[in-house]
């Protein structure tokens, strides 16, 4: 005959020998729980066959779940690398951030990137108010297409500082037919793909911008 007090101590045992620190049920923590109720039960009155196979059932649906949940998670984790890989294929085309606004500060000046997709001649840009009135405008340098820098010290046609807030910047030039043409800051050509973490980041210009700050791919 087993004491209550060996028991006691034969479970108390068993529980220190397995902790559970995150507090969730698994499959395992049922099946421990199936077994310590069948050798803890009374001889007297014994589980009954249908009881324990309703049990075992219970248990193996939770481990088809835990499976199934395991397959979907990478699943997933497969989709979101060949997406990042799938990216690759962007290369060389055209992003457009949508939108051509620029910062300004009072006080500072504002540095800035516009493409130019074929040879300049000849051109200006324009830095607009919210507007669209002309604030500033800039020569642009000739030479082969790609991408210009510029920076804008904040002063306007009239020489007087603009006040701080968004402004917005387009481009007017001639190609080297004589074609007249136009480009806007925020669209650029993809020339390198790079992966941080989960991250995916395009080089356009200069910089480095994560892939959903992208509008548009052509």
């Amino acid at each position: 005959m087993v004491s209550s007090t060996t028991q006691t101590d034969s479970a108390q045992t068993s529980a220190a020998a397995y902790e559970n620190p995150k507090g969730i049920l698994g499959k395992d923590d049922f099946m421990m729980l199936l077994l310590a109720q069948l050798q803890y039960q009374d001889p007297t009155e014994p589980t009954d066959t249908a009881t324990i196979l309703t049990q075992t059932s219970q248990l193996a649906s939770l481990e088809s779940a835990e499976n199934t949940n395991t397959a979907l998670e990478n699943l997933s984790a497969s989709l979101a690398n060949s997406n990042q890989f799938g990216t690759i294929a962007a290369i060389g085309k055209t992003a457009d951030l949508g939108s051509n606004a620029i910062s300004y500060t009072e006080g500072s000046s504002s540095t800035f990137e516009v493409y130019f997709p074929e040879d300049v001649a000849s051109g200006s840009i324009e830095v607009l108010d919210g507007e669209g009135n002309i604030v500033k405008t800039m020569e642009t340098e000739s030479g082969p297409a790609g991408i210009q820098q510029f920076t804008w010290d904040g002063t306007g046609t009239t020489g007087s500082f603009s006040d701080s807030g968004l402004y917005y910047v387009t481009a007017s030039y001639t190609n080297a037919n004589g074609d007249a043409l136009t480009t806007r800051l925020g669209t650029y050509p993809i020339e390198s793909v790079k992966f941080e973490d989960a991250n995916t980041l395009v080089k356009i210009g200069s910089n480095y911008v994560p892939l959903e700050n992208v509008k548009e791919i052509y």
